[in-house]
């Protein structure tokens, strides 16, 4: 059975959580394969609405077994967390129905005190992080000493090296930095009663899901973050630590090249972002507030990690069409295309304009936007309400214009649309 992955098309944020949830109710196994709790996943689920920063927001459906692959980095506190929040809504979270990479890397309190103090040193250049310590686990990682969910196994070896680990960051935040060091004796304490809960989910995440695929089982990659955030391809260096795009599903699990049947994009209707950085269709005016929301209802473009009120905009032509290339997608699922209701006109960026020159595809990737200026088409908005929309019919006919020119524009159909939070608002365009 082929592989299916849920990747998004932005800066993250494009609503992959409710997206995975939908295509989770087909599926075995939901697979998370990048990142840490930098990411958020929201889910909706009648009164409940379920925020994931780790665990597979597919996991959300009791049938299905939860994956966590070796490309994350975890913060344990955190996923315990996560787990006691779903036992108390009732779901089942043991050993057998979530699994842990044995080579996942581990986040632990000093990681996030040099994050905090590297982005302080960097003054107004700072990147925007989380603060969750991604990018020092992720540094320690490509540096080789870093700490593995494997280490967990062995508790006499795993607190001789978090003692260490606390104390060689500890010497970087002191003579650096000029901050407050650690108390290693606490840290390794506490990650060793983390041990304790997490031991039995421990395994080789990569043999299950090959054993899966080769008994025709449906398996669903579900990317964090969006493609625009790829420590490669994105909009360097105001970018995540972790490759977010499709390819990073294979090694971020741990198995082979394997037959991928549908690389699924996620996009808004609009744009948003979280954080420092360019974006060159970004909106500060009345309509901003509209897309943005007050943040009193969960789907409010506000940060599902960290609170923070996202940066919003017209939807960015350019920069779709670049991420279904570099991520192959098949399909495009778009979002939030009900709260485009009520505005007069939308403007899509078809293209950048730059030294007198204008541009379907920039001609170095996201090397630098500073110098780029949004081209846009102008397109007419609807009034209707659309949160009741089920099929193609239902849609007024300034909905089905701007959903073909976004085909038009990325080269690949859109295959659903969602009109609200709840899983049955959504309109399937392949019926």
């Amino acid at each position: 059975m082929p592989l299916h992955i849920v990747i998004g098309m932005q800066w993250g944020d494009e609503g992959k959580g409710r997206i995975v949830d939908l295509l989770a109710a087909e599926s075995d196994i939901a697979a998370r394969f990048n990142g840490g709790d930098n990411a958020g996943h929201t889910v909706t689920v009648g009164a409940q609405t379920f925020k994931l920063h780790l665990i597979p927001s597919g996991m959300i459906h009791p049938h299905t077994m939860g994956v966590m692959g070796g490309g994350m980095v975890i913060n344990p506190a955190t996923l315990l967390q996560e787990m006691a929040s779903l036992y108390a809504s009732g779901l089942r979270v043991d050993a057998q129905r979530l699994r842990i990479s044995h080579a996942a890397h581990i986040i632990t309190p000093a990681h996030r005190a040099l994050d905090a103090a590297q982005e302080a040193a960097l003054g107004a250049g700072k990147i925007g992080t989380t603060g969750r310590g991604i990018g020092p686990a992720y540094t320690e990682r490509a540096a080789r000493r870093g700490l593995r969910m494997q280490d967990m196994l062995t508790p006499e070896t795993f607190r001789q090296k978090l003692i260490q680990h606390v104390e060689e960051v500890n010497a970087r935040l002191t003579q650096l930095y000029h901050a407050q060091p650690l108390d290693a004796q606490a840290v390794a304490a506490e990650y060793l009663g983390y041990a304790d809960q997490l031991r039995d989910h421990i395994c080789d995440v990569g043999a299950v899901v090959e054993s899966a695929l080769h008994d025709g089982l449906r398996v669903l990659a579900e990317g964090a973050q969006g493609s625009l955030l790829d420590l490669d391809w994105g909009t360097y260096p105001f970018v995540t630590s972790s490759t977010t795009t499709a390819l990073a599903a294979m090694p971020g699990l741990g198995i082979g090249i394997t037959p991928v049947e549908r690389v699924i994009g996620v996009t808004k209707a609009f744009q948003t972002r979280v954080g420092s950085g360019p974006f060159p269709t970004e909106l500060t005016d009345a309509t901003a507030e509209a897309l943005r929301g007050t943040g009193a209802q969960p789907w409010d473009e506000f940060g599902t990690t960290t609170g923070r009120p996202r940066r919003v905009g017209w939807l960015d032509g350019v920069l779709l069409r670049y991420t279904v290339r570099i991520n192959g997608a098949t399909e495009l699922v778009l979002t939030k295309l009900d709260v485009l209701s009520g505005l007069p006109e939308l403007k899509l960026c078809v293209g950048y304009r730059a030294h007198g020159q204008t541009y379907e595809n920039l001609p170095m990737g996201l090397a630098d936007l500073e110098a780029f200026e949004p081209v846009y088409e102008t397109l007419p908005g609807w009034k209707e309400d659309l949160t009741a929309a089920r099929t193609w019919s239902d849609l007024p006919p300034a909905a089905k214009l701007y959903i073909r020119r976004i085909e038009e524009i990325s080269g690949v159909m859109v295959r659903q649309v969602s009109v609200g939070p709840e899983r049955d608002q959504v309109v399937d365009l392949s019926q």
